[in-house]
């Protein structure tokens, strides 16, 4: 944007094999899509600082198209100092609030910082190559990456963009080459401070081509060398005509920049800036303007800077003057004249009037959908608006048919086992299919099988893509109680799924000696071991009551040494057949354990 124009085992529990793959199907447990064809979310764009009372409902209102916002808050004024512009702008609404409000609606929050190094604050004059020189001194250049990684961690972004046009707009194009190095070595330098700690770094900048077109553009900004570094690019698609009439951002100027920046950088990182201003040139005066009651001759002046207008107010502009729009192919834009008369007094005050010939551009519905007709074409990331609250709610609409006609499938993910109930050293099979609603399935999909247990947190068991089926499968022998899921990551075409976790129950081995006879008032000794071997498992004889005991008058039980054997004494004081087996306990690893029953005569 032209802020001088309009101011996103334990884990290998126990034995964990991968032989071979296999087919299963049992217990299968699925998570649906949220909703039905959801729109693509291919929308962002800026929050003003001066006009968040509509920029951000505007953003608030479209959360089936928007996934991330920039808030235009952040001006860097020296190497430690960055000044809060929101916070004098909206003084009766805390910054915290704001934020919580956009992180409560889901969005990543990528905050712009501007470059306001330039300005001289004794003068009111801009400074050439401040900030250029500060990137060229390594101290004060680490001081930035601190000072930009600091904010955005104290107040919990998801990231940052950078938008330096002084290096553009206010530093002559002879200092680009001396500036291009030192600005993309800080770009690498604050993408690893803020990789570091999972954040993200976007860059604003305006167009640069292809230099075998004998075009260059803005190269200062050096997209090939930062394109690896930075996760978001967003193209200023706009201010093509600004000192004579003609269209905000022609759609094949558009098109070549992003042409241009995708053979550098992975089309999912590239969105194009769409403007939700239009302007109005005068063309023409007959006439002498008046000087009183307001001075219009400077401003009602062919040679005068372009009035700027939102684009909701286009329509309303075109009616009151009788004008109609025309929509011009060639440039993806609309455009009228109209004339206007200005009354009032010359200096004398004597009464004049002048009629002035005014040209507007601006873009339109129609001209969203092509932008957003690009991000389909080239895969690209999304639409970045300078800025929300500016567009006609019909450029939405716009935006979201085509977001509807190039969402991504839905994908139906699930999980089954071959068991849910085994014991340790069990061979089982785990299988995940993906599939659309209709039960299509998703073949060649990269796919990870994870695993979590009571001491660790979700791992991966398996990493592989589905069959011709949709389906990935595995044997597993799992250690102790697990729950596994399926996941996989999404595309341009699909969605990210993640299935329902599934709980595998693992019980202890337990091996004994049972008597097949006793003798009735003797004492016999029970001796076993359980798997894994572990010490202070209670382990007990069990004849199958609730109660667990009530054959013996009392619970037979002893504990584990470390090794996981155990000694219980038994003594029967009747004769008779009884059926025992050996039990322990369930625990956050085990569930309830026993083994088989047998029969003992007592004599």
């Amino acid at each position: 944007m032209r802020i001088t124009t309009f101011v996103r085992l334990r884990v290998v529990v126990g034995l964990l094999l991968s032989l071979v793959t296999l087919s299963a199907s049992s217990l299968l447990t699925t998570v649906p899509a949220v909703a039905d064809n959801p729109p693509r979310k291919i929308l962002s764009g800026w929050i003003p600082y001066y006009s968040t009372k509509t920029a951000l409902p505007a953003a608030l209102a479209n959360p089936d198209l928007v996934s991330e916002v920039t808030p235009f808050w952040y001006t860097l004024k020296d190497p430690q100092t960055i000044q809060d512009n929101y916070s004098a702008a909206n003084p009766n609404t805390p910054i915290a609030g704001t934020i919580a409000q956009l992180q409560g609606a889901g969005y990543l929050v990528l905050p712009t910082i501007t470059d306001g190094t330039a300005l001289n604050p004794k003068t009111g004059k801009n400074v050439q190559l401040v900030l250029s020189n500060y990137l060229a001194n390594p101290a004060t250049e680490k001081i930035i990456v601190s000072t930009i990684t600091n904010l955005v961690l104290a107040n919990k972004y998801d990231g940052i963009d950078l938008d330096w046009e002084a290096f553009a707009y206010i530093d002559a194009n002879t200092t680009w080459s001396t500036t291009a190095p030192r600005w993309v070595g800080f770009i690498q330098d604050l993408s690893l401070s803020l990789h570091a700690a999972g954040k993200l770094l976007s860059v604003t900048t305006p167009p640069l081509f292809d230099p075998s077109s004998g075009k260059r553009g803005y190269y200062l900004y050096s997209w090939q060398q930062i394109g690896s570094a930075v996760d978001r690019l967003r193209i200023m698609a706009y201010d093509y005509s600004t000192s004579s009439p003609g269209p905000i951002g022609p759609i094949t100027w558009t098109e070549s920049a992003v042409q241009y920046a995708i053979s550098v950088m992975p089309a999912s990182k590239v969105f194009i800036g769409i403007p939700g201003y239009g302007r109005d040139w005068v063309t023409k005066v007959d006439g002498t303007c008046p000087s009183l009651p307001i001075n219009y001759l400077k401003t009602v002046n062919p040679t005068a800077s372009a009035a700027t207008f939102v684009m909701h107010d286009a329509a309303n502009l075109a009616t009151t003057y009788g004008a109609t729009p025309t929509f011009i192919s060639k440039y993806g834009e609309s455009t009228f004249t109209y004339q206007k008369n200005y009354n009032g007094t010359t200096a004398d005050g004597s009464l004049t009037t002048c009629t002035a010939t005014r040209t507007v551009w601006f873009q339109d519905a129609q001209s969203f959908s092509l932008r957003a007709a690009l991000v389909a074409k080239y895969h690209l990331g999304g639409l970045a608006e300078w800025t929300f609250g500016m567009e006609d709610p019909a450029a939405f609409d716009a935006i979201r048919t085509v977001a509807v006609a190039i969402a991504p499938d839905p994908v139906v993910a699930g999980l089954s086992a071959s068991s849910r109930q085994n014991t340790i050293g069990d061979l089982l099979t785990l299988t995940a299919n993906l599939s659309k609603r209709d039960t299509t399935p998703f073949v060649g999909v990269a796919s990870t099988i994870e695993i979590k247990t009571a001491t660790t947190d979700w791992l991966p068991l398996l990493v592989g893509s589905t069959g011709a089926d949709g389906s990935l499968s595995t044997p597993v022998i799992i250690g102790e109680n697990t729950q596994v899921r399926v996941r996989s990551d999404g595309s341009w075409d699909r969605l990210a799924s993640l299935s329902s976790e599934l709980t595998i129950n693992v019980a202890r081995a337990i091996s004994w000696n049972p008597p097949t006879s006793m003798k009735h008032g003797v004492t016999y000794v029970i001796s076993g071991r359980i798997q894994p071997g572990e010490a202070g498992i209670r382990v007990q004889i069990d004849d199958g009551t609730p109660s667990g005991y009530s054959t013996f008058g009392k619970l037979v039980a002893a504990t584990t040494e470390a090794d996981g054997s155990y000694s219980i004494p038994l003594k029967v004081n009747s004769p008779g057949i009884y059926r025992i087996r050996i039990k322990s306990n369930s625990d956050s690893r085990f569930i309830t354990s026993q083994s088989e029953f047998v029969t003992v005569l007592v004599r």
